[in-house]
């Protein structure tokens, strides 16, 4: 008889379903995204970089409460990534705003498409190192929450892409380069979504549910924008207190 190892080796492997599904979520609609761009229909392109956002959202967690966590999940999810939030965003921004600039308008996509694969390369490899509490440098989709946003903005305002071009190439850049910055952004992963929480907490929630439905291009582009504005100053903040303690440490008090 053959052995149990032997026998095991020989079996065919397969894939978890539901959060790869979930991942094939989030890279349909960034190319559906990039689809709907290049027909001039950038309202929808921007409403479908924040759908696969929440799809991004859902998969990890997912996988995680089913524990169905897997090295496969991982690398699809991070290519599946890399569309939704490096090369969609940038194209649409691009065919909206940056066309007329010329070289200008498609270095600035290009430095933020590259900063989104430099930012996953290095997040895959601190995997299990880094202060799960942070995230260095802005996290790709919030970068493709502000890009998606600010299209979705001008239109819904109906201002012409090419009229903001060179604003819309600075935000594209900055962007990028926050990304491969080494600022501090909250992952909020200590939050402890298994855990009972005041019922004040619920009421928050709804009031945020129903601020974000008042206006979502507004608030939302707001939202991630403070957001991105927060790493630079929490890192301020920290290198602060390691200056006073390290001060304080060389000059105790008497």
């Amino acid at each position: 008889m053959e052995p149990e190892q032997d026998k095991a080796k020989k079996q065919r492997r397969g894939i978890y379903l539901l959060p790869n599904l979930l991942t094939t979520a989030t890279l349909f609609f960034g190319f559906y995204a990039i689809l709907a761009a290049m027909n001039g229909k950038f309202e929808a392109a921007a409403m479908a970089i924040f759908a696969a956002m929440l799809m991004d959202g859902l998969d990890g967690r997912v996988a995680r409460l089913t524990n169905t966590q897997s090295e496969f999940g991982a690398e699809y999810d991070s290519l599946a990534d890399m569309i939704a939030f490096g090369l969609s965003p940038a194209l649409v921004v691009y065919s909206w705003a940056l066309t007329d600039l010329g070289k200008l308008g498609w270095l600035a996509a290009f430095i933020y498409t590259a900063a989104t694969a430099l930012r996953l390369a290095r997040f895959n490899t601190q995997i299990g190192v880094a202060d799960k509490r942070y995230f260095q440098g802005l996290p790709s989709p919030s970068a493709a929450a502000i890009m998606a946003g600010g299209v979705w903005l001008g239109v819904d305002y109906e201002i012409s892409g090419g009229s903001v071009g060179w604003i819309a190439a600075l935000l594209t850049t900055v962007v990028g380069l926050l990304m491969v910055s080494n600022f501090r952004f909250h992952s909020f992963k200590e939050i402890d979504f298994h855990g009972k929480v005041p019922f004040i907490a619920m009421v928050i929630m709804m009031l945020g549910f129903a601020v974000v439905l008042t206006h979502p291009p507004t608030i939302l582009f707001l939202l991630f924008l403070a957001y991105a504005f927060s790493g630079p100053i929490l890192t301020l903040v920290k290198l602060r207190e390691k200056k006073s303690q390290r001060h304080n440490s060389e000059h105790p008090t008497d």
